[in-house]
């Protein structure tokens, strides 16, 4: 580059200097330097105006090109040289920084994310409702929404997780550990309730069931694990099994729950909902849970327990977890606040053998270390005090009453007779054989009713399609009958 093409290059920054923008005249200043340095403009070792020039030049203060000088400087641009001035980096290389390619090209390829990712795993990219379900004005949608969140009793205990007494634990890094006021609250107010008694170290804290199973799929099958998972069952477990590159097997479900009928010979794991199966609602009974952990015990099979919704039942007190049957330690409880207090919290726990969670604790520690200490104390805060026990009352008589007025509206205006449930948040409907869920699905939500399919649900490729789940949940309680009557009009 000549000296001419060079002071020429320089004179146009005065373009960037009259760019009418925000940004302080040094920022301007630098950005035009870089452009001319990215697009070549600007060679590497060229020697750049003294301060003086340039600010002379440009008509602005000497201090406006030092801070623009060091900035680039900083950044790697431009080279200081002691008593001479600064020159531009010879190191960025030609189209090093997005300028003309050796070959010609004016840039470089992109990177294809697609192929260095590979093709998601089966069925990875369902969804089964519309990411903005909120905006409808009948949301049937499987799960809680956030309206009976109870806002005073979370922001006073926020407050008091706040105080220096508690700041050691809400903010500061707890390493690979958890709150231990959290901890003590799990083991006496939720897992006797369940029937359960563990020690401390029996327990991790988690973010929410899905983080839990992950950590326990990670730990303990693999490719060439063999895992039974009920059929109907819960998606994100299979998604989440899979992704380990596990065999499933699918184990039926019935009246009286999951079932195993020649035996778990063959099987690492299996995974039961027991408490309220997903997404049928059949709870298992006890004949059931006694014949699964005595085959588990025969054939050396582990048992993953995910207790989701536990506290939901309106007509009778919940059976014991499976958990608390269990005198092998082969049961791996799954748990999770989110239900009962916002899905948003992702907040969860696991209980198993010492030896397990100290495991399941490292392999957390590299993904996270640990959940946030402010969301820990904060919950285990409102749990000493006792307003996490008047918020699940107070959701289980909401619920009840919302499970009474979609029972009533169901059996009133569906064609088809709809088994009913004793609890839980959604009710699984088995249509006639020739529906088809994923169609009336699209066809409701036209006319502002949001439904959840449930062949994704089911293993394999022959999934039915005449099931969907209607959950009563996040939908207001006035919004149910009407919501059903416009469903109806289409089965």
């Amino acid at each position: 580059m000549t000296a001419e093409q060079h002071y020429a290059t320089v004179a146009r920054l005065s373009d960037s200097l009259s760019d009418e923008t925000n940004k302080p005249r040094y920022r301007r200043l630098k950005d035009g330097l870089t452009r001319a340095i990215e697009r070549g403009e600007l060679r590497g070792g060229a020697m750049l105006p003294s301060s003086r020039v340039l600010a002379d030049h440009l008509d602005v203060s000497r201090n406006t090109v030092n801070r623009a000088y060091r900035e680039l400087a900083v950044e790697g641009f431009i080279e200081p040289i002691e008593r001479v001035g600064y020159v531009v980096n010879d190191g960025l290389g030609d189209g090093a920084a997005g300028g003309p390619e050796r070959d010609g090209s004016s840039t470089p390829p992109r990177v294809r994310w697609d192929e260095r990712l590979g093709a998601p795993a089966e069925d990875d990219d369902e969804r089964t409702r519309p990411a903005d379900w909120r905006s409808y004005p009948f949301p049937f949608v499987v799960g809680p929404g956030p309206e009976g969140f109870p806002i005073g009793s979370w922001t006073k205990a926020m407050r008091t997780a706040l105080r220096e007494e508690h700041r050691g634990t809400s903010l500061h890094n707890l390493d690979d550990q958890d709150d231990p006021l959290l901890v003590e609250q799990i083991r006496r107010i939720i897992l006797p309730g369940r029937g359960i008694q563990a020690t401390p170290d029996q327990i991790l804290v988690t973010l929410g069931t899905q983080h839990g199973l992950h950590l326990v799929a990670e730990a303990l099958i693999g490719a060439g694990s063999t895992v039974g998972i009920e059929d109907p069952g819960y998606p994100d477990a299979r998604r989440i099994f899979l992704k380990q590159e596990a065999r499933l097997v699918p184990l039926p479900v019935d009246a009286h729950g999951a079932t195993a009928p020649q035996g778990l010979s063959g099987l690492d794991m299996v995974f039961v909902t027991p408490g309220r199966q997903f997404p049928t609602n059949v709870t298992m009974t006890i004949g059931r849970r006694r014949k699964l952990l005595a085959q588990a015990a025969r054939d050396g099979a582990l048992i993953v327990e995910d207790d989701y919704d536990s506290e939901y039942c309106y007509s009778r007190r919940p059976p014991p977890a499976l958990k608390a049957l269990d005198t092998t330690g082969r049961v791996v409880y799954v748990g999770s606040f989110s239900k009962f207090l916002a899905p948003g919290l992702r907040l969860g726990f696991v209980v198993a053998d010492p030896v397990l969670i100290d495991h399941l604790r490292r392999l957390r520690h590299h993904m996270l270390r640990h959940p946030p200490g402010i969301i820990q104390r904060t919950t285990a805060l409102m749990m000493e005090v006792g307003d996490y026990g008047r918020v699940i009352r107070r959701h289980r008589r909401v619920l009840r009453s919302k499970w009474q007025a979609i029972t009533e509206a169901v059996d009133d205006l569906f064609p088809w007779p709809v088994p009913g449930t004793d609890g839980g948040m959604s009710l699984w409907v088995a249509g006639p054989e020739d529906l088809d869920s994923t169609f009336l699905a699209e066809r409701a939500l036209d006319d502002g009713v949001v439904i959840e399919p449930g062949r994704s649900c089911f293993l394999g490729p022959d999934r039915p399609a005449r099931y969907f789940q209607l959950g009563f949940a996040a939908i207001d309680r006035e919004a149910i009958r009407p919501g059903v009557e416009r469903l109806a009009r289409f089965l």
